[in-house]
């Protein structure tokens, strides 16, 4: 499985952008997908998750309330609309994916299959 993010940029602080992820598999319904970021100097941390249908999301606590997960199976394409941005917000963030059909989804960055290469988001104060 081929991961492609794309959406990353430069955006003030306050802002928004919305990354997308879309996988090169057509059983991407068997997978739940997620999203990791890394700042320089520093570990690959989860950001969010959801399952294979889309009705279970997961938040790391630093985004909850301001990132939402979605997804399309129709398109095989995982999103992360992030609001509300700031400059710690600041990484390459990561598209991933885990085959699980189940409605629980415990992604962590050992447990991941499948990384995609990563899109740069940079939040300026």
């Amino acid at each position: 499985v081929q991961l492609q993010a794309s959406g990353g940029g430069l955006v003030q602080a306050g802002g928004s952008l919305r990354l997308s992820c879309a996988a090169s598999t057509r059983a991407f319904s068997a997978y739940a997908m997620g999203w990791f970021r890394q700042a320089p100097g520093k570990e690959r941390d989860f950001v969010a998750a959801i399952n294979w249908s889309g009705i279970s999301t997961y938040y790391a606590d630093s985004v909850k309330g301001r990132f939402t997960i979605s997804r399309d199976n129709a398109k095989n394409t995982v999103y992360l609309q992030m609001n509300g941005l700031k400059p710690e917000d600041t990484a390459v963030y990561y598209c991933s994916a885990e085959k699980n059909r189940g409605e629980k989804v415990t992604l962590t960055s050992t447990s991941v299959e499948y990384w995609g290469k990563g899109t740069q988001v940079t939040v300026s104060s």
